[in-house]
């Protein structure tokens, strides 16, 4: 009889190590890089004042984004995300070049920012309210009553 009880605690024991093993496993961190941002060293290939559109592209690849109707600049994005568990996922770091051209399409200047630099907008989505929703259909069918001019049918 004892020798079952050992076996069960150990079989219990057991299964709670592993049960603790696969809460654990879960937590760990999962990183995600989306983008790309050109090196140092490809960025040092582009000569201000000299370079074109068209150079840059050749050299250092086709950006991530371009300004507004491609009159802006060349933006390129990368981003580390982080997902632990089933918790939401996180930007960790963010590296943003961005290759700005004069009205002759030259490079103008080229900046470098970080997460750090920039401001946190958070994406909303706005809706034109209408007066409509706080009403039943019958509210909405009577109140249209007195709108109703019978002198419009008649006309032609």
């Amino acid at each position: 009889m004892n020798a079952q009880k050992d076996q069960l605690k150990a079989a219990v024991k057991y299964a709670a190590w592993a049960l603790a093993a696969l809460a654990v496993a879960g937590c760990t961190a999962i990183y995600k890089k989306h983008g790309y941002v050109p090196s140092e060293e490809q960025l040092a290939e582009v000569v201000v004042g000299i370079d074109t559109k068209d150079s840059v592209a050749e050299t250092i690849g086709v950006p991530t984004a371009s300004g507004v109707l491609n009159d802006g600049g060349y933006y390129y994005v990368s981003t580390l995300m982080r997902t632990r568990g089933a918790g939401a996922t996180k930007p960790v770091s963010r590296s943003l070049v961005a290759i700005s051209f004069d009205s002759r399409d030259v490079v103008s200047g080229i900046e470098r920012y970080s997460l750090e630099d920039g401001k946190v907008i958070p994406l909303e989505r706005r809706v034109t309210s209408s007066s409509v929703e706080d009403k039943t259909f019958l509210r909405q069918l009577l109140g249209s009553l007195g709108n109703f001019n019978p002198g419009s049918l008649l006309e032609e």
